[in-house]
């Protein structure tokens, strides 16, 4: 019995481990992350899907030109067949418009062709519009899904960055209370100071597990946006710090460049969609001709109902039709409201683009003050690093007391996570700046 279950527990654990190899770690850098969530994310997924779906309609546009052939069979019985009476001058004269009782068979084939069909014509240059309105909706959601993983990314390295330092601080506070509690206990220095040390350690610990916290939600976050499941394990060898020489404030580009945003070019194409609306609504003022070729055999007045030892006669007509519409009101009203669209949507696109000018031009103030402050802040990192070392030499010989040590190590703490902050919020401005410009680096 005991043997059993000794080597059920070794299968199961074996799975285990299969299962964990199964899974595997991800090693990532921003451009993998973002390479794997263009490929895995279902929003892009959709967005590809709704291409193709415009292609489709697009096809089914054109077939419009193409013959339609149908065809049609018919029986009927005349139980009594119409009389005409005619008054001649002379007398009643009557004709009979069939023979009662009998059966009438029928079979024909009509093939139809539009041969000026502007309705169609239009509606074919407004699908291929459509094409490209979806490519570009396409294009918008992988710029903007790039902008939301490259924040996520940088937000894992804060993270990160942010439990070292956690960590660090509450091993030095640890190292504090172990040599403050030996002096304790010694009877070199006061309760104060032991309980003061303790408190400080005690304090880190929170932070670190609140640190600890938000570094699994970041990775939570990056793991949701990249499309994979969050039983993966991803590892980053990235630090916030390696991008302090990349920390440049970009040029004010052309005024032109927030025209490649996503946004702007989907009003340029709805534009040019209303446009070609209005163009498809002005061909309803206009005729269509159409061509009708009809191929019938036909068999009359038979008594039974064998309808293959009937004899049926051939018969063949073609037509030609012009449909010339004279008035109708609502087509004026449609021409109205398309007009009123345009006229709407340029003043959206107006006031859009005033709000990205100003939105870029926040983003690149916010970037050059990122700067001014990471290198004061590097700077404050040293000094505060310098402070600790002098207050626990201080406290040593007996010149300082605990609360001073303490205070530079929290000072020294809120130092580091500035600093990373700094860098932190000149990588999402710049993220921010790229979406609103609409580059597209990763998509070429």
């Amino acid at each position: 019995m005991i043997v059993g279950l000794l080597a059920l527990m070794m299968t199961m654990s074996s799975k285990a481990q299969d299962n964990t190899a199964a899974i595997g770690t991800l090693d990532l850098t921003l451009e993998r992350a973002i390479e794997i969530a263009l490929a895995e994310n279902p929003t892009i997924k959709v967005a590809d899907k709704e291409v193709e779906l415009k292609k489709v309609a697009d096809k089914e546009a054109w077939q419009a030109l193409l013959p339609e052939v149908t065809a049609q069979a018919s029986l009927s019985h005349t139980l009594l067949a119409a009389e005409m009476k005619l008054n001649t001058g002379n007398g009643v004269q009557k004709f009979k418009m069939g023979r009662d009782d009998t059966n009438t068979a029928a079979a024909s084939a009509t093939l139809s062709l539009p041969l000026f069909a502007p309705a169609v014509y239009q509606n074919m240059k407004l699908t291929k519009q459509d094409i490209l309105l979806a490519q570009e909706k396409a294009r918008g959601s992988r710029l903007d899904l790039i902008q939301q993983v490259t924040k996520a990314y940088y937000a894992v390295l804060l993270a990160q960055d942010s439990y070292k330092v956690m960590q660090e601080s509450y091993n030095i506070s640890k190292q504090n209370y172990d040599v403050v509690n030996a002096k304790f206990e010694h009877g070199t220095v006061s309760e104060y100071d032991k309980i003061s040390a303790e408190v400080q350690m005690r304090n880190m610990n929170s932070s670190l597990v609140a640190s600890r916290t938000g570094l699994t939600l970041a990775e939570l976050q990056l793991k949701v946006l990249m499309g994979v499941t969050e039983n993966v394990n991803i590892t980053i060898n990235d630090k916030l710090e390696n991008y302090e020489q990349a920390l440049v404030l970009p040029e004010v580009g052309d005024a032109n460049e927030l025209l490649n945003n996503s946004a702007m070019r989907q009003f340029d194409l709805n534009r040019s969609m209303l446009e070609r609306s209005l163009k498809l609504q002005r061909t309803n003022f206009l005729p269509t001709v159409g061509f009708q070729l009809t191929g019938q055999y036909q068999s009359l007045y038979n008594t039974d109902w064998n309808v293959f030892g009937y004899e049926y006669a051939p018969s063949a007509s073609f037509a030609i039709a012009i449909s010339i519409p004279l008035f109708k009101a609502s087509n004026w009203t449609g021409l109205k409201k398309t007009k009123l669209q345009i006229s709407e949507l340029e003043d959206q696109r107006d006031n859009t683009l005033r709000q990205l000018n100003m939105a870029a031009e926040s983003y690149r103030q916010n970037m050059a003050s990122s700067i001014a402050q990471v290198s004061s802040n590097r700077e404050a990192v040293r000094q505060a690093d310098k402070a600790v070392t002098i207050s626990q030499k201080r406290y040593d010989v007996g010149r300082g007391t605990i609360l001073e040590v303490n205070q530079s190590q929290v000072a020294l703490t809120q130092t580091k996570l500035t600093y990373s902050q700094s860098i932190y919020d000149y990588l999402t401005n710049r993220a921010d700046l790229d979406y609103t410009l609409g580059r597209d680096n990763y998509l070429k």
